[in-house]
This record gives structure tokens, C-alpha cells and sequence, in this order.
């Protein structure tokens, strides 16, 4: 059976590197599949993650949240319950052995009629319900993405099949321990689900006002207990998801809009542009200008985001 898994692992590699010939992501005809080579070790970057799974068939990469290590390598599959900013790094890449992985961005409402239509066993009570999780992947779970990346040889079954074969990955992951952050974010009344809404609303919302009587009305809990959960499953507080996102926003208006810092700073929701260069400079390492002018400087296939 380990055979088996290595062959599977060595046969992913090669299909993953037939279609991905070039360093940095590729967006596929197959809706929601992301291929990505890299042939560089990196330093710890920002990055976002958001609900996906990403199975890891050459390289190494850790991913850091909170304090909490995620060690990915072609062993593994990595999973994404929620929208998280995160902290990453490729530790293991080179022109000889790229950093080879596969992404499926994860439909939660596909999810949540998956797990309610099957037989799965109820949730255990868990004590760090955390949205991330590595776990190893099976033969099960390697052949049936080898079979999603082999319609890209032949386009025209891709509309007729891909549902098919996602629907397959998506319940071999749902039967994993490591499912069981997902599982409780898309059932319904869950805490993590109700936590999971508060997200989203602060994702819509980001440059408003942060008032925590208001997250835990929209959440249907008491303030302590969303403080709780939200740290539980993000390893944040929601003032320092919504800063976290208010940055990594600004960052990206000037990138991708030419905006200057002081716009981007109000835009995202900063009354003081002072303490938005302070902030700034002390989450990605340097003040808005030179970090924007550092990223443009890099080769384009360098900047794809990567969570």
C-alpha cells in the first residue's frame, strides 16, 4: 500500500509539472483548480488564505497562524476552512525539484449539501477548532485529483466530469480528521459557522467601525464567546483580523490601482495616516512606498499570492 501512495505521489508530480512548465500559478480550464511550480526557497511572506484544499506532491512550504506551524510537504494535503491572513514560506524549491502543489477552492455551499446528504459520523467536540489543518494524503484521495488534472487533456469532458471528481475529493476530505474545522464552519448553527458569518461580514465591511456588541448580534452569542470562538478558529482577535485585513487591502489598491498611501489609508478605513505607515511597516517590514515599490520590482511569476 505505501508503494501504491509513492507511485501516486511521483505520478501527481509529473502531471502537475506537464501543465505547469513555467514558475508561478496557473489558472486552468477546470473551474476552482490553481496549479502552481516554484523553483525558489523564499523568506516568510503575507499571504491569504481562503477556503481550499491544496495537496502538496513536490517541495516543502510552512505556513505559520498564530504561533501554530504547518509543515506541508509531498506527503501532505493542506486544508482551509476559512479566510485567514497567514504567514508563509517555500523551504524547499529548486529548478532541479520545483515546489509542485495542486489548489481546489472549496464551494461551502457544495460542502454543506455534501455533508448533509451523506452518512458521516457527527462532530466531536474539539478543543482548538482551528480553520487550518495538514493532514496525509491517501490513495483515494491522489487518484481522484490525478483524474481532475487529466481533463485538462481533454477539454471537452471538463463540464461533465469535473463536478464529478471535485464532489469525489471533496467527500474523501470530509471523512479525514483533519475535515473537522470544515465541517463544523458549513453546519448550520455551529458555533464556527456563526463565528464563520462574523468573518464574512468584517471581510464586507472591513473600513467600518469595529464594535464587538454588533459582531456578536450578527454572530447570535455573547460577546465573551465570540471573542472566544473567533480566536479559537482564527488564533486572532476580530480587531486584529479586520486590521489585518484593512492592510493587506491597502497593500493591494496600491499595487494593482496606482493608489498612493494616504488614499489607501483612508479608503480602508485609517482616520490617522501616521498610525497606518506605523502599522503598515510593522505587519509586511517595511513603510507603504518601499514595500510597494520592492514588489513591483520582482519578477511578476513572484508576486502570485499564495496561500
Amino acid at each position: 500500500m505505501r508503494d501504491d501512495v509513492d507511485a501516486l505521489r511521483s505520478e501527481l508530480a509529473d502531471r502537475i509539472a506537464s501543465h505547469a512548465r513555467v514558475k508561478g500559478d496557473h489558472e486552468t480550464p477546470v473551474p476552482g483548480l490553481l496549479l502552481t511550480r516554484l523553483t525558489d526557497e523564499t523568506a516568510c511572506y503575507r499571504a491569504t488564505c481562503q477556503p481550499s484544499l491544496t495537496l502538496f506532491s513536490q517541495g516543502q512550504k510552512r505556513i505559520e497562524l498564530g504561533g501554530v506551524e504547518y509543515l506541508c510537504d509531498r506527503s501532505s494535503f493542506f486544508l482551509s476552512s476559512i479566510y485567514v491572513p497567514i504567514q508563509s514560506q517555500v523551504t524547499e524549491a529548486s529548478d532541479a525539484k520545483p515546489l509542485l502543489t495542486m489548489k481546489i477552492f472549496l464551494d461551502m455551499e457544495s460542502v454543506r449539501e455534501m455533508l448533509n446528504s451523506g452518512d458521516f459520523l457527527p462532530l466531536k467536540p474539539a478543543k482548538h477548532n482551528r480553520g487550518l489543518a495538514v493532514g496525509e494524503s491517501t490513495a483515494g484521495l491522489l487518484s481522484a485529483c490525478i483524474r481532475l488534472i487529466d481533463l485538462l487533456d481533454s477539454p471537452q469532458d471538463i463540464p461533465y466530469l469535473h463536478p464529478l471528481i471535485q464532489r469525489e475529493i471533496v467527500y474523501r476530505i470530509l471523512r479525514t480528521p483533519q475535515a473537522q474545522s470544515l465541517r463544523a464552519v458549513v453546519t448550520n448553527g455551529d458555533l464556527s459557522n456563526r463565528t464563520a458569518h462574523v468573518m464574512a461580514w468584517l471581510r464586507a465591511n472591513y473600513a467600518k467601525p469595529l464594535r464587538m456588541e454588533e459582531l456578536a448580534e450578527i454572530a447570535r452569542m455573547g460577546v465573551s464567546t465570540l471573542h472566544h470562538q473567533f480566536r479559537a478558529l482564527t488564533s486572532m482577535s476580530p480587531l486584529q483580523y479586520q486590521k489585518q485585513l484593512r492592510l493587506q487591502t491597502a497593500r493591494e489598491r496600491m499595487m494593482m490601482d496606482g493608489m498612493d498611501a494616504n488614499t489607501a489609508a483612508y479608503e480602508v478605513g485609517y482616520e490617522s495616516v501616521s498610525q497606518f505607515s506605523r502599522e503598515y511597516s510593522r505587519h509586511f517590514g517595511l513603510p507603504p512606498i518601499r514595500d510597494v515599490k520592492t514588489m513591483r520590482s520582482r519578477n511578476p511569476a513572484d508576486l502570485a499570492t499564495q496561500g
